[in-house]
């Protein structure tokens, strides 16, 4: 990977109980807020670890906006030069699923969904939060997804589901973007970034 190669990093950042109300009388303890939500933050980062620019965009908690309001953040940036998208998870802000493939085709760019702990998939949990048009919605999303592939990075292993290259070359984009550790810089520094922004903007 060259040093001047380019990524977008997408994380997000949310107050971990606030959730979209339901129609189960469980989630009542959660936020009443219509429409919570999530901060998305892209960040342009260098494999050799600059970073060359920042951009915020939001999404609704348990809604699916996701894939738009990354597309948006994306256009805002107007930056060429980027190479890769590498989004933290497929199912931000609580199951606001990511249609990656969507995003790759769009944009024109390697999509990389990358996430850090081994899981048994989503299906369950949907079910268990959702149901009629909603939970298609989601499984559709879902159930189209690229699989998740192990990939190792400085001694830890990260999940990777790529749309728009081969398991190979996406391989080679997640080392080449992760110095050290096992999280890629450019999520790491969109992760931080997100959290400030929350933060700021007073949660």
């Amino acid at each position: 990977m060259k040093s001047g190669s380019r990524a977008l990093g997408v994380a997000e950042s949310y107050p971990g109980a606030a959730r979209a109300p339901t129609d189960d009388a469980g989630d009542a303890h959660f936020s009443t807020d219509l429409s919570p939500e999530s901060v998305l933050c892209g960040a342009v980062v260098r494999a050799d670890r600059v970073v060359d620019g920042l951009a915020f965009e939001t999404c609704t908690v348990g809604s699916d906006d996701a894939t738009d309001a990354i597309a948006s953040l994306y256009a805002s940036l107007d930056r060429e030069d980027v190479r890769y998208l590498l989004v933290s998870g497929i199912a931000p802000a609580w199951f606001n699923l990511v249609d990656i493939e969507r995003l790759a085709a769009d944009l024109d760019r390697p999509v990389l969904s990358v996430s850090f702990e081994e899981s048994e998939g989503l299906e369950s949990a949907l079910a268990a939060h959702f149901s009629g048009a909603a939970l298609d919605r989601r499984l559709a999303v879902y159930r189209t997804a690229p699989p998740r592939r192990p990939v190792e990075v400085n001694g830890e292993t990260v999940f990777v589901r790529a749309a728009g290259c081969d398991d190979d070359e996406a391989a080679r984009v997640v080392r080449g973007f992760t110095p050290s550790g096992g999280r890629p810089e450019p999520i790491r520094v969109a992760r931080m970034a997100a959290r400030a922004a929350r933060r700021f903007a007073g949660d």
